[in-house]
């Protein structure tokens, strides 16, 4: 048995100070205060002094295309896909995810440029090797989460068959038409064209019009998918909503989750239909959306997002939740539910982990300060130490 001592505890309800956490691997089997503990820790073999810092839940991180970068660091350099999951999961954890569902895109074609990590041969590599992990060595969880391009109709029976093979975790539908969803301003569509390669405003006005004029799964389909996704447990999301008349739509065929809606008004909406609604940890860090769209920091305090993603860059997961928690005064308590139990209720992982309490997986992070600076001292996974640093100061300096 193990047990880390001397720190504040992060529930979903309050902060236990100056208490320990008592693990027998992979559960949480206690939470005692330290005034308290001397029964509690006499089988304890192994001790993590937290010294006064916090103790909180592992992060879950249910939607980020990191992995594409950590495999393709340039856009015409592929690296083996299996070293990436390694190196991937070393620096995940030193963030502090201990569970993340690599967001995987399925496309017709990629808008922004050609990318070979997104080619289809591509993305199957990495699926497969995300599949791997769950039967190997592997230091965090890995899930995948498939985002399937609703005009990447000759995809479909790829993906059904992932469905059904077991390797979907989170399944979430995309239409990134330019005039609609996260694009629906076509000035920072043509710029964010500009940005990703070199072309002419004549060449992007064409490849406008040929998105717009692709031909897209029906009502059906999606919902055949959804319905085969759903028989599985897997929790199904649908993707920049710009309208409540979409989330509406979505409903019907099974959505849960929505992802990135871009307003205020959608939001509000979907949250008050009872959906897990979704935000970027980095649009807390940047203080409003890269796309112009919805302010997170804005619906947090309204209370119409429940979840946060570090989308792009993992780092955000932990600054984001102490930037709402220091500089917009949130409970800590409330803010880190963004990042743990809420999104482990939306992909139904809540009754394994999610949060720091008895009975359930010992998955956590010890959270020291260096001045204002919040880091990741010890990373736990089933109760294993999967990563520790020890900051330190160089005297002779």
């Amino acid at each position: 048995m193990k047990a880390i001592i001397n720190g504040n505890i992060i529930t979903e309800d309050e902060i236990l100070e100056n208490s320990a956490v008592i693990i027998d691997e992979p559960y949480i089997v206690d939470i005692v205060p330290m005034a308290e503990s001397q029964e509690a820790l006499s089988e304890v073999t192994e001790v993590i002094d937290a010294r006064g810092g916090y103790v909180s839940p592992g992060f879950i991180d249910i939607h980020s295309d990191y992995i594409e970068g950590i495999v393709a660091p340039r856009p015409t350099s592929l690296m083996d896909v299996n070293m990436g999951i390694r190196e991937s999961e070393r620096i995940l954890s030193s963030h502090g995810i201990t569970t993340m569902f690599h967001s995987l895109s399925i496309y017709r074609e990629d808008l922004f440029g050609h990318k070979p990590i997104r080619e289809p041969r591509n993305v199957e590599k990495l699926i497969q090797a995300i599949a791997r992990t769950h039967h190997e060595k592997h230091l965090i969880r890995h899930r995948l989460h498939t985002r399937f391009e609703l005009d990447a109709i000759d995809m479909l029976p790829i993906l059904k068959q992932h469905i059904k093979d077991g390797n979907v975790h989170l399944l979430s539908f995309m239409d990134h038409t330019p005039g609609q969803g996260q694009y629906r301003n076509l000035s920072i569509y043509r710029d964010t064209m500009k940005s990703y390669q070199n072309m002419s405003d004549t060449e992007i006005e064409q490849k406008i019009v040929e998105k717009a004029g692709y031909a897209q799964i029906g009502y059906d389909e999606m919902k055949e998918v959804a319905d085969l996704a759903l028989a599985s447990n897997i929790a199904v999301a649908s993707h920049d909503d710009d309208r409540t008349e979409r989330i509406d739509f979505n409903e019907t065929i099974g959505t849960t989750i929505s992802e990135f809606p871009i307003t205020m008004e959608v939001a509000k909406y979907a949250h008050a239909k009872g959906q897990h609604t979704m935000a970027g940890a980095p649009n807390i860090m940047l203080g409003g959306s890269h796309s112009g769209n919805l302010n997170a920091k804005d619906a947090i305090e309204a209370g119409c997002i429940s979840i946060l993603c570090s989308d792009y860059y993992p780092a955000a997961m932990l600054h984001s939740i102490y930037k709402l928690h220091r500089e917009y005064n949130h409970p800590l308590e409330d803010a880190m539910k963004l990042i743990t139990i809420n999104p482990a209720k939306a992909v139904h992982m809540d009754h394994e982990i999610g949060s720091v309490a008895i009975g359930k997986k010992a998955d956590l992070n010890v959270i020291q300060f260096h001045n204002d600076y919040p880091v990741i001292t010890e990373c736990i996974v089933d109760g294993a130490i999967i990563s520790q640093y020890h900051y330190r100061i160089d005297e002779e300096a």
